[in-house]
């Protein structure tokens, strides 16, 4: 994307009146640096965002860019105003130091450059997870390519692409915190069968970088007539990652991969086996170091609690799945159904080895009489509908840990949620925030038996951001003590984290552009005491970011995208030597709903300003850190 005079860069934002003081004899303070808010002695009391309006006109739209600013009060009541800016750190295309490729060039396993069927470079434009990390006196960021599609000579059946991580090295400014890309490398996933569309992420407590695999193609569909998606990512994998020396094994992708770095760049990668295999948004570590709550996206999923051994180690766990019953319109009580307990070393043994047909007994389901054969559980998990199954004698951890949804259906658990995606904790409160993009299929009263129906809410296409708090001392469905004081108990909505579905507007947008729709990334900030939701929006037509005060309740709006745009890269950064950021990237730009203003989007295209093969690492920033 080519930046216009809408993107201020940080050093400009702060050059002439970057910081204004009042409430203390009515100062000014101008500097062309953050030097005098790093000295401030002053202690910190909260944070309120100014709302940057959404764009109307084409230049607007074609453009990311925020017209905030940060107003900081102190506990002696005076109050510092900081305007924030946008800055692009590096693009999918754009090559960063040594590295001779652009950021967004896939690997094999080997770390050669991918090309696809017609000889192109296999470039992502999919920026998604940032984690912006402190490893001894640098400063490093582990980015995901989230997915791309392989343009195929129509030899074999359009599939994604085997995907990677980078990892960024950045240098800081001392006065301003302008942060720059110096040096850049691929992170190999060749010790963990490489990696499948790695979503959002999170940061866990003992600062190292917890991915995710949103394995929507690997996950098998037995009721299918074709298995045309699962065959091609297992021939994508085999044939471009593995370079026809090994077949790729369906059950070794849809986990959570774990990146250790280290001061001199190097990293260590592993996947966890023992928290189960699924369409992993995210998981979120809590400040426990033990307990982890997952996004499960897709259709028909289900919320998961991992409880570690021990703190710091998710090598080894217990599992256990939701059951939910409402009691109000958009509210209602979780109990905890316990799955198994399982090491990675056990599960990856029992992926290696075992099939679908090892693990269920699979009978037809009867549409007539709309019933399963005897010794079978009818059950709606994932994309299949209406499957019957039994777990084979002996095979209820692989069930468990290999096919958690469907095992978590069988037991009990609640399978209705819909497109869940991103995960945030409040430690203070002890709440968790869990994203539906679109509150939509199963989590609708579809008419089925109760033991199938435990969710009736009324459609909200723009979404939900639910709220869910925790309480020590529970137990599960046998009623042996959970070893958590992070167990979810209930869930409601608040009313600012609802979306608002509209009538197509002028611009065509499909929800109300004054509130979130279709939460995607969500972050939560303690210190700003701030819940921080990046878009992922079919009815926005550009997706925004936006900041959440808990306390004070206000909404506002933070960033914008290049319209099309997916709001992705979400993290909140309170202190990084003295400075704070707000971490956020945007994928397929230019990528347009289908409601969108014909002549809107005619003018947009015109500005030139949408690269639509480029995708944004970057950040807003302009602010002290948050101490």
């Amino acid at each position: 994307m080519k930046l216009n005079k809408l993107h201020l860069g940080l050093s400009a934002v702060m050059t002439g009146a970057a910081l204004t003081l009042s409430g203390c004899g009515g100062d000014n303070i101008s500097d062309s640096d953050l030097s005098a808010a790093i000295a401030d002695a002053r202690t910190f009391a909260s944070i309120e965002f100014t709302d940057t309006a959404a764009p109307s006109t084409a230049e607007k739209m074609a453009t990311t860019y925020t017209e905030s600013s940060a107003i900081i009060t102190y506990t002696d009541g005076s109050t510092a105003t900081f305007p924030l800016t946008y800055k692009k750190l590096f693009g999918t295309t754009s090559k960063v130091g040594t590295n001779a490729n652009p950021a967004g060039q896939l690997y094999d396993q080997n770390m050669n450059p991918l090309k696809d069927d017609l000889g192109m470079p296999l470039v992502a434009e999919t920026p998604d997870s940032n984690s912006l990390l402190k490893i001894g006196n640098k400063i490093y960021m582990v980015s995901h390519l989230e997915y791309d599609w392989i343009i195929s000579d129509g030899s074999r059946a359009p599939s994604r692409a085997p995907m990677g991580m980078i990892l960024t090295e950045m240098q800081q400014d001392p006065k301003t915190g302008e942060l720059t890309a110096v040096e850049q490398a691929p992170i190999s996933f060749s010790n963990v069968d490489g990696l499948w569309i790695p979503c959002f992420g999170s940061q866990t407590p003992w600062n190292t970088h917890l991915g995710s695999e949103e394995d929507y193609d690997m996950q098998y569909n037995p009721l299918s007539s074709s298995y045309s998606r699962t065959t091609a990512a297992v021939d994508v994998m085999s044939n471009m990652y593995f370079n026809s020396t090994k077949v790729a094994n369906p059950y070794h992708y849809g986990y959570f991969p774990e990146v250790t770095i280290h001061e001199d760049g190097s990293t260590d990668v592993v996947k966890h086996y023992s928290m189960g295999r699924g369409t992993w948004e995210a998981g979120k570590v809590m400040p426990d170091s033990r307990t982890v709550y997952y996004g499960d996206d897709g259709t028909n999923v289900a919320l998961f609690m991992y409880v570690a051994d021990k703190a710091e180690d998710l090598s080894a766990g217990s599992l256990y799945a939701g059951k939910f019953t409402q009691t109000g319109a958009y509210s209602g009580n979780f109990n905890w159904i316990k799955l198994g307990h399982a090491t990675d070393a056990e599960v990856k043994a029992l992926a290696d080895t075992t099939t679908f047909d090892d693990i269920f007994v699979n009978q037809a389901f009867d549409a007539t009489t709309e019933t399963c054969p005897t010794g079978t559980t009818r059950i709606q998990a994932g994309s299949t509908m209406n499957e019957c199954l039994a777990v084979k004698t002996g095979m209820e951890k692989a069930a468990a840990f290999l096919e958690s949804r469907r095992y978590a259906a069988l037991m009990g658990a609640t399978v209705e949620f819909n497109k869940m995606e991103g995960i945030a904790v409040n430690d203070a409160d002890k709440k968790l925030y869990m994203a539906i993009s679109y509150l939509d299929k199963g989590m609708k009263d579809n008419g089925l038996p109760a033991e199938m129906e435990h969710i009736k809410m009324t459609k909200i296409n723009a979404g939900v951001t639910f709220t869910m708090p925790m309480t020590p001392g529970q137990v599960d469905d046998n009623d042996a003590r959970i070893e958590s004081d992070y167990v979810v108990t209930s869930l409601y909505a608040e009313d600012k984290l609802i979306g608002r579905d509209i009538a197509t507007d002028a611009l065509g947008n499909t929800a109300d552009p004054d509130f979130i729709a279709n939460t995607d990334n969500i972050f939560f900030s303690e210190k700003m005491r701030t819940l921080f939701v990046g878009e992922d929006s079919g009815t926005h037509v550009n997706n925004f970011v936006w900041a959440y005060n808990i306390d004070t309740k206000k909404l506002s709006r933070i960033l914008t995208n290049v319209a099309g745009a997916e709001a992705t890269g979400l993290q909140a950064v309170e202190n990084m030597d003295g400075f704070a950021y707000i971490m956020s990237n945007s994928q397929h730009h230019g990528d347009y709903i289908g409601s969108m203003n014909p002549t809107m989007e005619a003018a947009v295209e015109a500005t030139g300003l949408v690269d639509k093969f480029d995708g944004n690492f970057g950040y807003i920033g302009g602010m002290p850190a948050i101490k």
